[in-house]
């Protein structure tokens, strides 16, 4: 039954977080002469629901370990804080993610480097951050983050304290270890574009396939070897 809660608590904020998204389809976004402190905040909160939409389906993994240990802990007469505090954690990761994702926005607009649907408008820039996503797809780095997203149960064992300061550092841990999976492919959506939703949906799929899929691992090197590949060939040809 709380299993059962849990996934539709994720899933309905998941659907909210689309249903922003599929409201600001559309709309231009970019080439904007003068950011205002408002132009900002409604930047930001674009990134910061999309991440939800997009990285909290992928946390159900570990939201649901929390929620087992929780069970357990109530049943021995302990009390662990709620399931909501670990996913407030995770979330405010991405949070400052977002914060940093529309700076980057703002210093590309800034250059005019960004179409008004919020697409590289440089053949060159599209075709970098293709390379430097399948790159780092190689890395140690990242392979280390993946790992740590693929194992909920031993990154519980190894990082859990208790307390709600505790759960919610549990959840930010985890929300870290997730962006240093995930933050190159992020910079994909300048390419296929930050408001386009089927590029938006295929990169969460390719995520959360990465994180439970049995050879996400193995699939993840070989897309990162694809994007190089297609990164280097615009290059030399754009």
């Amino acid at each position: 039954m709380e299993r059962t809660a849990i996934l539709g608590a994720i899933a309905g904020t998941t659907a909210l977080a689309w249903l922003y998204l599929v409201s600001m389809a559309g709309m231009p976004m970019g080439a904007v002469h003068v950011w205002s402190r408002a132009h900002f905040a409604a930047m930001f909160t674009m990134w910061a629901v999309m991440m939800v939409g997009m990285m909290l389906p992928t946390a159900a993994p570990m939201t649901l370990v929390y929620a087992q240990v929780a069970r357990k802990a109530a049943r021995e007469g302990s009390v662990l804080p709620p399931t909501a505090v670990f996913a407030s954690g995770y979330l405010l990761a991405w949070t400052g993610f977002s914060a940093l994702a529309t700076s980057a926005q703002w210093a590309l607009d800034r250059a005019a480097l960004l179409s008004p649907m919020l697409v590289a408008n440089s053949p060159r820039l599209g075709a970098a951050l293709l390379v430097v996503a399948g790159l780092y797809q190689l890395t140690p780095w990242k392979n280390a983050c993946l790992r740590h997203c693929r194992a909920p149960a031993h990154f519980f064992s190894a990082h859990f304290r208790p307390g709600w300061l505790g759960a919610l550092r549990l959840g930010l841990h985890h929300g870290l270890y997730c962006l240093g999976c995930c933050w190159a492919l992020m910079g994909l959506l300048f390419v296929g574009g930050v408001m386009n939703l089927i590029w938006i949906a295929a990169i969460t799929v390719f995520v959360l396939a990465e994180k439970v899929v049995t050879r996400g691992i193995a699939g993840g090197r070989l897309a990162g070897a694809a994007l190089v590949g297609l990164g280097g060939w615009l290059l030399v040809t754009g």
